[in-house]
């Protein structure tokens, strides 16, 4: 797997990463169906369905990083492998957790989604997302952890103007998606009312939440983007939001459209706008790099020769780890011996102990009998005991 040493704080080129919410009653057999099915169709080499305790207690090669364990509110661990392009391996994790607040309902189930191919990502690979989500629009796994808006919609603004001002703070900072506003210039027809972000590379579709703002909320929606982000909303235009922290490469006007036609037709200007700002580094959140972490160092889903070179690097872990024990406990006789010696040169070679077990057996005097007699000059101006009696008494008195 990829080891990319890139900037803590921005996203690996090598990765996709994601979070949202699935509101349905089942999200865990959902994606035990779609990861059945797509192994079924050989589309996936394999996949592993795991419970998130024991996954974290298992043994694996590489030392773990207790800040990245999925904690007590996870409930399922989904880990499947794939294949892009020419052989390019993908490696994936998908971690479902209880709701985060059920005092802020927020409803459903949280999942947090993270994978790595073995070169830069390539927009148009297949999406992740969909690997373990049904790419079905009765399937209600796309919904964003800020709540109202989801993926593959396209999500009108709230009429209430503070409530437009809530909901575009929280999409660009609590959000691990990309948020994009049309503006509406004339109320759409049919095909107009298709989001624009059905038009991107697959793996792009599901890292882009799309807002609409109707006719009648031009001025609104104008002046809660300049008054809350810096950026304007074109009449009958589009802009892709800034994220938060603000990218130094994020200029308001280099990622604004000022006409968007909502008429069916793909919207070549406003893709190529999205498609530059996804290709930015973008800010790495803290829990999508634990969740990077639990992929890297928690991976289970091994291959035949991962599984070999696996066991060999605990064999080589394992005799190193009784070498340094047999090394510690010879120097622990060494230290031993040596303090043995200071003693029998401090004492005038009376408190030495023989060189060997052997030559200890044949020595008829008690070790006691040596020590006490060590330590009989440091009793004080009392009389000499015998040896008898220095040998019947306790040591040190």
């Amino acid at each position: 797997m990829a080891k990319n040493t890139t900037a803590a704080t921005t996203v690996p080129d090598t990765a996709w990463v994601g979070r949202g919410r699935h509101l349905g009653p089942e999200p865990e057999q959902d994606v035990r169906r779609n990861l059945i099915a797509l192994k079924a169709a050989r589309v996936i080499d394999d996949f592993l369905d795991l419970d998130p305790v024991e996954a974290a207690r298992s043994t694996d090669l590489y030392p773990r990083d207790e800040s990245a364990d999925p904690g007590p509110a996870a409930r399922r661990l989904f880990e499947a492998r794939w294949r892009v392009a020419d052989d390019v391996t993908v490696r994936a994790q998908l971690t479902t957790f209880d709701p985060e607040s059920r005092a802020m309902k927020r409803e459903g189930v949280v999942w947090v989604l993270a994978a790595e191919a073995e070169q830069a990502w390539d927009a148009n690979w297949p999406s992740p997302a969909t690997v373990f989500w049904p790419d079905s629009e009765q399937v209600a796994w796309d919904h964003d952890t800020v709540p109202g808006p989801r993926l593959r919609a396209a999500n009108h603004l709230p009429k209430d103007d503070d409530e437009v001002r809530r909901l575009l703070r929280a999409c660009t900072r609590q959000s691990w998606f990309l948020h994009v506003v049309v503006h509406e210039a004339m109320t759409p027809d049919a095909l107009g009312r298709r989001p624009v972000t059905a038009f991107l590379p697959p793996s792009l579709r599901h890292r882009v939440v799309e807002h609409r703002a109707t006719p009648e909320q031009a001025l609104i929606a104008d002046f809660v983007l300049r008054r809350e982000l810096g950026v304007g909303l074109p009449r009958g235009g589009a802009v892709v939001l800034p994220t938060a922290p603000r990218s130094p490469d994020d200029d308001a006007e280099r990622f604004t459209v000022r006409n968007v036609f909502l008429d069916g037709t793909e919207p070549t200007e406003l893709l190529r706008k999205i498609e530059e700002f996804a290709s930015l580094p973008q800010p790495l959140p803290a829990d999508a790099e634990q969740a990077l972490t639990r992929l890297r160092q928690g991976w289970h889903l091994l291959t035949p020769a991962e599984e070999l070179a696996h066991a060999q690097a605990m064999v080589t872990r394992y005799a190193r780890a009784l070498e340094a024990m047999t090394t510690s406990c010879d120097a622990y006789r060494e230290a031993a011996e040596a303090a043995l010696e200071a003693l029998a040169a401090a004492t005038g070679g009376e408190g030495a102990r023989p060189a060997s077990p052997a030559a200890a057996a044949k020595q008829d005097d008690s070790p006691w009998k040596s020590f006490g007699k060590a330590f009989a000059r440091f009793r004080g101006p009392s009389a000499p005991a015998s040896d008898a009696e220095a040998e019947q008494r306790p040591l040190g008195l």
